[in-house]
């Protein structure tokens, strides 16, 4: 117990790191819902950017160019969901799913044709630590909060950016109307279809960069199944959040407390099963699942096909 203490710094800085992929992709999905599109591909988008991402790093050397290229990888990517959702009013929740499988695949093919078949994981490049001066040095919290990536700091400064748009600014109105009711915000002049694909595309920007933060920021190398599930955690933060991001930064760092927790207990708890603590996250996501996913829902037209035509 006493090692768990002495820990608590480390466990706080783990938690911020392993939070800011959940939070970007979390984000991202709360763009895309409150436009009325629930995306469950958010998998397979974070692959793709994980990826892409991480063969531009390690061609070119420059971190920065990956995440460029993750983010355009994830958002050409989601213009696929966009064009069955919101063109063809496909199922959502199928072409989803579709994203989730075609888009690993996608990735595990290219990485082949890059690297071969070799069991040995390449190692990339990786994004150096910004730390803040004075701030960095203030005793357990300053590490943890002022010593991190740039990304970092970014998918952070995206919570009040997001909270202050949907509130105030005349755009997000016109988001938050479309993820209502597409009817009435049409009447009102406001273009519904370009609505949604502006939504896709800030959708798959940001699930791309959560997908390169894995192999630029949290590890230099990339391996097969590496996003694990994160998709669909971000997925169920955004329904703990309440559809508002100050709640999904809430639990975004809860389930970045449970992520760190499960290493640090694989380190000190000796003699029990690892994979009994790599449970940890999703256990925690199901039951908030079971207590936050029933009741109110989202936005009132989420999930549902637009048609023009029908009244």
């Amino acid at each position: 117990m006493g090692d768990l203490v002495s820990m608590g710094p480390d466990v706080l800085s783990a938690t911020i790191r392993m939070a800011v992929p959940l939070l970007l992709v979390a984000i991202a999905e709360l763009f895309s819902e409150r436009a009325g599109l629930v995306n469950i591909g958010l998998d397979g988008l974070m692959s793709i950017g994980a990826l892409f991402g991480f063969l531009a790093g390690y061609y070119t050397g420059n971190a920065w160019v990956g995440l460029a290229v993750g983010m355009v990888a994830g958002v050409l990517f989601n213009l696929i969901y966009a064009l069955c959702t919101v063109t063809l009013c496909v199922d959502q929740v199928v072409t989803g799913m579709a994203l989730n499988i075609l888009a690993p695949a996608v990735a595990t093919f290219v990485y082949k044709v890059a690297f071969g078949d070799s069991s040995t994981l390449v190692q990339g490049t990786q994004m150096a630590v910004a730390g803040i001066p004075l701030l960095s040095g203030i005793p357990v919290v300053g590490p943890a909060f002022f010593q991190q990536t740039p990304l970092a700091y970014f998918a952070y400064l995206l919570v009040p950016l997001s909270a202050v748009f949907f509130g105030h600014f005349r755009a997000g109105l016109s988001f938050r109307s479309v993820g209502e009711n597409p009817h009435a915000a049409e009447t009102l002049g406001i273009d519904v279809l370009k609505t949604k694909y502006v939504a896709c595309v800030i959708c798959g920007a940001l699930a791309g960069l959560g997908g390169a933060f894995l192999t630029l920021c949290y590890t230099s190398t990339y391996a097969e199944g590496i996003v694990a599930g994160r998709g669909f955690i971000a997925l169920s933060a955004v329904i703990f959040g309440r559809w508002r991001s100050p709640g999904v930064l809430c639990a975004c760092l809860l389930f970045g407390f449970c992520d760190a927790l499960q290493i640090v207990l694989q380190i000190h708890a000796q003699g029990i099963p690892y994979q009994f603590f790599q449970m940890i996250p999703y256990v925690v996501t199901l039951v908030v699942l079971v207590f936050f996913g029933s009741g109110r829902a989202g936005p009132k037209a989420n999930g549902r096909p637009y048609f023009r035509e029908e009244r």
